[in-house]
């Protein structure tokens, strides 16, 4: 490489990585939207999460097809950027395989890195293979139309393209090593199980073609790379980042365990302290307070970890085939619920940037906007969606926050429900008897 090509190699991961750490930083603004909750507890549980769901991929393999494909394309992507580390310094300082002075260990390397890159290509195959001619359910579904649905094949494509260009790359390489006498800076290095079958494809060529093919393929991977990193911050592949902090910061609680309303435990607290002055007008807010809201309508009434959890969502449709309402051809789907909550985030977060850091209201809300009261209330609660997520989002969560803000502060539940509730206020029970009478049916024949 010429320093021309160094200056301008530089330049190109300066522009790649800012313009990836801007949308990084973007992310974590509009996580910060949401409201404050503490999730410091019981680090140890923490870090085993984040240690067996994210790294280990334990919830995956509950489905063996795809997770095992899954762990062979993750660990693709992680054990194959271990390269990049040297492309990068090979880049910027017109070096050759920087690291061939580790010798034999060297040779394993990249012979893995080859092997793990065919298979990396066997699984995108067999990935593209399920959504597009055997057409799983899941992967059909109509919430999941337009860009989403287009965005998975994408990702492959990507794969594909990277892969391909890897071994590629590595193919010219092993050729201009090999030239009798020597060839420009190129040295012995490696080991190459899978593109030595390729190396012959340029025998008969010119080495300074040969020379050519290499580094268009060399200059092509580095740039696929930033543009795919790039990429993730529109894609449902971002997970491949949140997946860590979000299994970090999964609620521990046992399943089906929901959150007190603080304002709610303060009336009831009141209402149970025999001293207390039951005709006293509640206290007036002071300065600047904010009157409690009960529930969400919109994203900023969720808490920072539900919003990591849409940003963190796979979009893999999990949650949707095992949601039992939707199952039976009601409305709700949970894929949809973490997908629509990432939406509207990404509209307040584009609306705080045209207007230099500040919301201005535009008349839209997460609540009837984006969800509606008929999805919400197909939900059973029963928490098979947050059980069959990959990477513990609770969708739950967000549904049972937005029921309370139709409950608690418009009063729009379900007939059946109201009429359960006033039971319940009336009777002490879910059923229109008097507590008199409740047990009447021993003494019938």
């Amino acid at each position: 490489m010429s320093y021309l090509d160094n200056i301008l190699f530089a330049l190109l991961l300066i522009i790649g990585f800012g313009y990836f750490f801007a949308n990084i930083l973007k992310i974590k603004r509009n996580i910060n939207l949401g409201i404050e909750i503490d999730r410091k507890d019981n680090p140890a549980a923490r870090w085993k999460n984040m240690a067996m769901i994210a790294l280990g991929q334990s919830k995956m393999v509950k489905r063996p097809v795809a997770g095992i494909l899954h762990i062979i394309v993750y660990l693709g992507f992680i054990i194959i950027n271990i390269e990049l580390l040297e492309i990068i310094i090979d880049g910027l300082f017109g070096t050759h395989r920087v690291f061939a002075f580790l010798g034999t260990t060297y040779d394993v390397l990249i012979a893995s890195f080859e092997i793990l890159a065919v298979l990396v290509l066997v699984a995108v195959s067999v990935f593209w293979i399920r959504r597009n001619v055997v057409k799983l359910k899941r992967f059909i579904n109509k919430d999941l139309t337009g860009f989403p649905k287009n965005d998975a094949n994408y990702i492959l494509y990507f794969e594909v393209v990277l892969m391909t260009l890897f071994l590629l790359m590595n193919a010219t390489d092993l050729h201009l090593q090999n030239v009798p006498g020597g060839f420009s800076h190129f040295i012995q290095a490696g080991s190459f199980p899978i593109s030595q079958f390729i190396e012959p494809l340029f025998n008969g060529m010119s080495n300074e073609v040969v020379m050519l093919i290499f580094e268009a393929s060399w200059w092509l991977h580095i740039i696929g790379i930033l543009v795919f990193m790039n990429y993730l911050y529109f894609s449902k592949h971002l997970h491949i980042l949140l997946a860590f902090p979000n299994t970090y910061f999964a609620d521990l609680n046992p399943l089906g365990q929901f959150n007190n309303l603080e304002a709610v435990t303060k009336e009831v607290k009141m209402m149970m302290d025999p001293n207390a002055d039951p005709f006293a007008a509640a206290p007036a807010p002071a300065e600047g307070e904010v009157p409690a809201k009960f529930g969400a309508s919109d994203i900023q009434d969720l808490n920072w970890v539900q919003l990591l959890n849409a940003y963190t969502c796979t979009e893999c449709g999990r949650c949707t085939s095992a949601c039992p309402a939707n199952i039976t051809g009601k409305k709700l789907s949970p894929r949809k619920i973490m997908m629509d909550t990432r939406d509207r985030m990404e509209e307040v977060g584009k609306n705080i940037d045209a207007n230099k850091g500040i919301f201005i209201p535009d008349n839209k809300t997460l609540l009837n906007d984006y969800i509606t009261p008929e999805e919400l209330w197909a939900c059973t609660s029963c928490n098979a969606c947050v059980e069959e997520c990959p990477v513990n989002i609770s969708p739950l969560s967000i549904i049972m926050d937005m029921r309370r803000y139709l409950v608690m502060e418009q009063s729009a539940a379900p007939m059946p429900l109201n009429a359960m509730m006033t039971n319940i206020e009336n009777n002490g029970a879910p059923w229109q008897y008097n507590q008199q009478d409740r047990l009447n049916w021993k003494n019938e024949n």
